[in-house]
């Protein structure tokens, strides 16, 4: 399996190089030149790791079997608690795929937490010696997940830039108070775009890389523009249909529909890979919070980053450039020029219209609706009376938008963090006044619940805090040769 660059095709790498580099030439992203088929029969009842060794082995084609397997069986077991995958009823007709079980209780750990060992590997499987230095820019879930995942590797240094004041509590001490002595950690001034284009413009800095390859360091990403973050994130939507055929929930073969709470754009992505693989999957719904971009774009082919950005109660979607939209672009109109040309338009006026063809391409797979806050606190507040399920934020978007794009197929909502996370936006749309403290309102929650929180969580206020620096945009490039 050969990898092509979504600005230029001509470019082939292989999947090693590829999770190398984490971003091609003139910040393209590489992409899969096709796509393995599933052998769906085989695969239903395997366990979660066996699956992810199936499916990863038709993209990682460089890997050897016996590293898949063991590298899968390391990721999949005893750090998810055996609820890797994990799918229940809601109500009928109504899933959630639980993938916050996992040590940093949110979705990134299922590819962050196999991305490490991909990454080390790849450097094996091409003689590479330099140290490698990961930079990650993070809406919330992405830093800590990358941080536990690469903390004392040797020879990889990682650097996480979250937005200041644009993230939970929670989410802040899990990434401040991270171990280890490869890692840094740095608020940003401004929201999440802010961060993730200065580090995108490192990456195309040659004068960053000319200056970090005379100290034998090359720079990679840990971001979902990074394959090897996305692969993995594929596994899920099989195993989530194996369980409801399992359960008869749905009839072998038939679709099913899946809700995903998206900003990168990238967890919703996998789903569209897994179909193009051959899994039964019908509508993929984007569900979107006030920054509603990608609705706006889905329903009618023009993306206008031009718009007031708003902090939500689901800060991890709190997004207006989604970089992932980039591949799905590539795929459905199969031009590299066409996608060259709308990533430049976008970098110049802030916008770009797809043609009719591209769009109606998306609009076969996707479809797409948002809800504000006020909807979400809504959304929590009537699962839990309803159907006493307890989700959080995102997951709560999903399922509001989830109504408005039923089917007569199962819907599967992505349940992607731990209401735990968000405990006193949670706590506030159960109606109960939530205290000042976010350990507080922890335990104000179990209480009106039932349910527990995360001992990794609950221990957050007793870490050292090891990471305080404030830094502007346009200071991440000195942060990154540090």
């Amino acid at each position: 399996m050969q990898y092509q660059s979504t600005r230029d095709s001509r470019l082939r790498v292989s999947a090693s190089e590829a999770i190398v580099r984490g971003l091609a030439p003139q910040s393209g992203l590489f992409v899969p030149e096709t796509f393995p088929q599933a052998d769906l029969d085989a695969w239903k009842h395997l366990s979660y790791p066996e699956l992810a060794q199936k499916v990863l082995a038709g993209f990682l084609t460089d890997y050897s079997a016996d590293f898949l397997k063991q590298a899968t069986e390391a990721t999949y077991g005893t750090a998810f608690g055996g609820k890797a995958g994990r799918t229940v009823k809601v109500q009928d007709g109504l899933y959630s795929l639980e993938l916050w079980h996992g040590p940093t209780c949110a979705f990134k750990d299922y590819a962050l937490q196999l991305m490490p060992k991909l990454l080390v590997e790849a450097k094996r499987n091409l003689n590479r010696t330099e140290t490698t230095r990961i930079l990650v820019a993070t809406s919330g879930d992405t830093g800590k997940a990358a941080l536990a995942g690469y903390a004392g590797l040797e020879g990889i240094e990682i650097s996480v830039f979250y937005p200041n004041a644009g993230t939970s509590e929670i989410q802040r001490l899990q990434m401040v108070t991270q171990t280890g002595d490869n890692v840094q950690v740095y608020a940003v001034e401004g929201n999440f775009d802010d961060a993730q284009t200065g580090v995108k413009r490192v990456f195309a800095d040659e004068t960053v890389a000319a200056e970090l390859e005379k100290r034998n360091i090359r720079l990679s990403s840990a971001n979902s523009i990074n394959w090897g973050r996305l692969a993995p994130q594929i596994v899920y939507y099989f195993y989530a249909y194996f369980r409801l055929a399992e359960q008869g929930a749905v009839a072998w073969g038939e679709p099913v529909d899946f809700c995903v709470p998206t900003g990168n754009f990238g967890d919703i992505l996998a789903g569209y890979y897994a179909k193009q693989m051959g899994l039964p999957v019908g509508k993929l719904v984007c569900a979107s919070n006030k920054n509603n971009v990608l609705t706006d774009f889905i329903r009618t082919g023009t993306y206008d980053a031009r718009r007031t950005f708003y902090k939500t109660t689901s800060p991890s979607m709190d997004i207006l450039i989604s970089s992932n939209l980039e591949r799905l672009l590539y795929h459905v109109s199969g031009s590299s020029e066409k996608v060259a040309a709308w990533m430049q338009e976008l970098a110049q006026t802030g916008k770009y219209t797809v043609d009719a063809e591209t769009l109606a391409k998306i609009q076969q797979n996707f479809a797409a609706g948002f809800a504000g806050d006020e909807e979400g606190a809504a959304e929590i507040r009537a699962r839990f009376e309803q159907d006493r399920y307890l989700c959080d934020t995102h997951t709560a978007v999903a399922f509001r938008v989830a109504e408005t794009c039923r089917s007569a197929a199962p819907m599967v909502v992505l349940s992607t963090a731990s209401p735990f996370k968000f405990p006193r936006d949670v706590l506030a749309a159960l109606g109960t006044q939530a205290p000042e403290s976010d350990f507080a309102a922890m335990s104000a929650l179990t209480e009106a619940t039932g349910e527990e929180a995360p001992v990794s969580l609950r221990q957050l206020d007793k870490l050292p805090v090891r990471f305080t620096e404030v830094i502007a945009p346009d200071a991440i490039r000195a942060a990154a040769l540090r």
